[in-house]
């Protein structure tokens, strides 16, 4: 049985050291070394996310992880498929569209490993109204994207690298159908877990004078 302070020595910060340092550093990366990622890893990753707040604590969320070389590719396949459509119908020029679908590809294709956030609103409160229960479904959301980070942050701290695509967001229906999921699960973004090949391009964030609105 694992102590907590072995939980809390497995944990232990390795890049950061602090956490203003942790949340500045995490990056999105695109390419990543042939090298798989534990299964030890990728399951502190996923108990960092099942701390994340959620409505009334029902932790309306669940997760799909993908190691194996074969679900990637119908994966990868089939939102392919549905994006060249989608590109198609926008009027994006044929060789742009290859382009764009090969880089997405090999985004996926090249991940050691993918973990699948989905939203799960089977255990949430009811309401007769549409507006409460819209606004139910908005909570559980927000919630989803809490985890997500909860799960970058914990990636980053333990030497792994991610990257954040919204692909199953714009096909959730079809990533069921490829990857034979429950139908009450809603696939909401995919999250490429490895180890970086090389350093990716920052980008910089606006002054903290430019988010804030009011400050009474």
């Amino acid at each position: 049985m694992t102590t907590q302070s072995e939980t809390r020595q497995k944990t232990q910060s390795q890049r950061a050291g602090d956490l203003a340092t942790l949340l500045r550093s995490r990056r999105s990366v695109r390419k990543y070394q042939d090298r798989p990622v534990a299964r030890e890893l990728l399951e502190q990753m996923l108990e960092a996310a099942r701390w994340a707040p959620s409505p009334h604590g029902r932790q309306p969320w669940r997760f799909v992880v993908l190691t194996r070389q074969e679900p990637k590719q119908l994966l990868a396949d089939a939102m392919g498929d549905e994006w060249r459509r989608n590109l198609q119908m926008d009027g994006q020029a044929e060789e742009i569209v290859n382009l764009r679908l090969e880089k997405s590809y090999q985004r996926i294709l090249q991940a050691p490993a993918i973990i699948i956030p989905c939203l799960y609103v089977e255990d949430l409160d009811t309401y007769p109204d549409e507006k409460r229960q819209a606004d139910e479904t908005i909570m559980a959301i927000q919630s989803l994207g809490a985890a997500v980070q909860n799960m970058l942050l914990m990636a980053y701290e333990l030497e792994l690298d991610t990257g954040w695509m919204c692909a199953p967001l714009f096909c959730p229906d079809v990533t069921n159908e490829a990857l034979d999921l429950d139908k009450r699960l809603t696939p909401q973004a995919l999250i490429t877990v490895g180890y970086a090949a090389a350093d990716p391009q920052r980008r910089p964030r606006l002054p903290l004078s430019d988010l804030i609105v009011r400050f009474d």
